[in-house]
């Protein structure tokens, strides 16, 4: 008789507190394995540290790791609620392809119909991101910028070869800026959408799974 190997874990991380309640309130069933979602703390330092300390535990070696949360739109016409799948992130330190985005894609299209889905490179900042700093990075070619996911994804690779990937809820665009990062409490849109993205996650965590080694 032979025994399958368990599936490999997810880790999903997120930074704040409002979207870590928001993801621990969304449909925990179907996923592909066991499932932590991990809250790290504002900026890529604090996203590295807590991603790097989690994937240490032997349990979550082979995890695949998602980045989510919310994140500030560069390209005109983007509006809250809109959803961004990263082809690959970026930041100074290097950049890290995404896995399976047309997947992604096809899920989020699927479980929030009507919502605007974008694609790109998904780029990293240590701050809040505004005016002129916004029109540099999008001609970087860049269509959006948070502080975690690049650094999540980056921790995540160095750790052991694993599928990653980031998906971002918008709730700052250019013609949409936000005056303060706590202005994200009153974005009921991207609060919604963010609470219910699981079932696309675990729907990219049984298509992407990585044998325990």
């Amino acid at each position: 008789m032979t025994v399958k190997p368990a599936p490999a874990p997810l880790l999903i991380a997120c930074a704040l507190g409002i979207e870590h309640l928001a993801l621990r309130m969304g449909d925990r069933t179907g996923a592909g394995g066991p499932v932590t979602v991990l809250r790290t703390g504002m900026g890529p330092r604090a996203a590295e540290r807590s991603v790097g300390r989690v994937l240490a535990d032997p349990a979550l070696g082979g995890a695949a790791v998602l980045a989510t949360g919310f994140c500030a739109g560069l390209a005109p016409g983007m509006h809250p609620g809109d959803l961004v799948v990263a082809e690959e992130t970026r930041d100074p330190r290097g950049n890290v392809p995404c896995v399976a985005t047309e997947l992604l894609v096809k899920e989020l299209v699927r479980t929030l119909p009507g919502r605007t889905v974008h694609t790109g490179p998904l780029v990293g900042s240590d701050h809040v991101v505004r005016g002129h700093e916004r029109s540099a990075l999008r001609a970087t070619g860049a269509i959006a910028v948070d502080m975690e996911s690049a650094a999540t994804l980056l921790s995540a690779v160095h750790a052991g070869e694993r599928p990653v990937a980031a998906v971002r809820v918008v709730v700052d665009a250019p013609e949409h800026e936000l005056v303060r990062i706590g202005t994200v409490r009153g974005g009921i849109s991207a609060f919604r959408v963010l609470r219910s993205v699981l079932p696309t996650f675990f729907e990219w965590h049984r298509n992407v799974l990585l044998p325990r080694r």
